[in-house]
């Protein structure tokens, strides 16, 4: 150990803000494509000819990949090294959105997306993974977290300006190429400045684990994508619907059952079964469910309603960008310092909570500074006091052969919950547009009125089921989190060798 107490050698010690730019920039190419490839479908669509029921394919490709990937991709950065996939999940990830932006028909398209998908698996879990294993002294680690919590609850927004900026004045395509720009640079940092990967006894594979991972975390994201794909109640009773979630859940039973067993588990039980890291878990995905609503449906309402232009719809959600990171940064290197996280992150989601009930406000001639602006900053308020210090949470005291996978694990509540509020609140929405649309027919509205205040009423019900979920998991957060202020140094140990770093 480095006599300064801050990493495993002075030089890394030295170089670790650079570090963890390099860290977040990665972790800023795989949230922004979330948001920013949605804002160019309709473009793509139009480019290369493919159905609105194929379009969300586009989607599904790469979260089916992303998703079922993520435990198998920490456990190797664990095994492998994380310098070692963590450029291997950047340089992938550049190379099938090259081909992504150079697809000339609907297959190519998906097929690159599903590549994204599978080589951010690799990237996600081994830099969350290398961040933690960087910053290991308490006095650095909430900021380190801070600023990376912080970019990854706003690259979303972030994403939906660029998505605008890029598909209205340059093409569809750039949404995807803008990633090889930004893995330029990172690769270029990683290789540079990220320490070299050291010989080390591996441990097996789980193959048990990793294929019953796999395949029911598969099984779980197509069943929840499939519902989607059908208006109201009819995708959940859907058969196929049905028989992917029921498979799904039965296999990660048996997964759960197999783990306890294993001599070298994918997925250590010791990782989830603290107290604080399986909190953070939850918070994580119960805040990702909820998510969903704001970016989703304050964009529909923003663009169909207000008739605002891709471009300044993003801007629109510029301010809750700087909100959250700011919110982020003081929850992590000052906050968590003093406040238990007991507290922060269940105030965090009501602080949400309230944002989204605000927005019941919402109609046809409603202001964006009155309307629109108070809820997004709540709502960022609230995000900034759960991601940051759900992240550092999560990867908290496991020990270095741990981190790895206890980072994939943190994804893998993120990506879940997100495509579990895809389908859920979508569903929710469509119903309660024919529902209006059903009450209100015989009214003298116009056919376009009409179907713009249903389309109101669909977006007030989304983000109330929302807010609804934000105070259902301040709850249960408030009770599964420890009470007390966490040791941000429970990681020091990990400076004495900075395990397959």
């Amino acid at each position: 150990m480095n006599g300064d107490g801050h990493g495993a050698g002075g030089e890394l010690h030295a170089r670790r803000w650079w570090v963890l730019m390099v860290l977040a920039l990665a972790q800023l190419m795989v949230v922004l494509d979330a948001t920013v490839v949605n804002i160019a479908l309709p473009h793509a669509q139009h480019a290369l000819g493919f159905s609105n029921g194929a379009r969300q394919w586009v989607v599904t490709a790469y979260s089916l990949a992303f998703g079922s990937l993520l435990l198998l991709g920490g456990r190797l950065a664990d095994v492998f090294g994380r310098k070692r996939l963590f450029l291997t999940g950047v340089i992938g990830f550049a190379t099938a959105s090259a081909v992504g932006g150079a697809s000339v028909d609907f297959p190519m398209l998906v097929a690159a997306r599903t590549i994204q998908g599978a080589f951010g698996a690799l990237l996600a879990p081994a830099a969350l993974s290398l961040l933690s294993t960087t910053f290991t002294h308490a006095d650095e680690r909430g900021k380190a977290f801070g600023i990376y919590g912080g970019i990854a609850a706003a690259g979303s927004s972030v994403g939906l300006l660029l998505g605008g900026v890029l598909t209205q004045y340059l093409s569809w395509r750039y949404t995807m190429y803008v990633n090889d720009v930004i893995a330029i640079a990172a690769v270029a940092g990683g290789v540079a400045l990220l320490p070299a990967h050291s010989a080390e006894d591996r441990e097996p594979i789980d193959r048990r684990g990793t294929l019953l991972a796999c395949l029911s975390l598969f099984a779980i994201v197509y069943g929840f994508a499939h519902a989607a794909t059908k208006a109201g109640s009819a995708g959940w009773i859907d058969p196929q619907t049905i028989g992917f979630l029921t498979v799904g859940v039965l296999l990660l039973g048996l997964f759960f059952v197999v783990e306890r067993r294993a001599s070298h588990p994918l997925l250590p039980p010791r990782v989830i079964v603290d107290r604080n890291r399986g909190g953070a878990y939850a918070a994580m995905f119960l805040a990702s469910v909820g998510l969903f609503g704001v970016f989703l449906f304050l964009t529909y309402y923003l663009e169909t309603v207000l008739h605002y232009s891709p471009v300044t719809t993003g801007l629109a959600f510029l301010p809750m960008t700087g909100m959250v990171m700011l919110t982020a940064g003081l929850a992590s290197s000052v906050l968590m310092y003093r406040v238990s996280p007991r507290l922060l992150v269940p105030a965090g989601l009501l602080v949400a909570a309230a944002g989204l009930l605000y927005l019941r406000g919402i109609g046809l001639q409603s202001h964006y500074v009155t309307a629109v602006l108070p809820a997004l900053l709540m709502v960022a308020v609230g995000l900034g006091l759960v991601f940051a210090p759900c992240f550092s949470l999560g990867t908290l005291g496991v020990a270095g052969g741990d981190s790895g996978v206890a980072s994939a694990t943190v994804n893998v509540a993120q990506q879940i919950g997100g495509s579990i509020g895809t389908a859920l609140l979508n569903s929710i929405a469509t119903s309660a547009a024919a529902t209006y649309v059903s009450a209100h027919v015989h009214t003298t509205h116009s056919a376009t009125m009409l179907t713009a205040l249903s389309a109101i009423h669909s977006y007030v019900v989304a983000f109330t089921v929302s807010a609804g979920i934000f105070v259902g998991a301040a709850v249960l957060i408030a009770i599964m989190l420890r009470p007390g202020v966490v040791d941000l140094g429970a990681n020091a140990e990990l400076e004495a060798a900075m395990i397959h770093a």
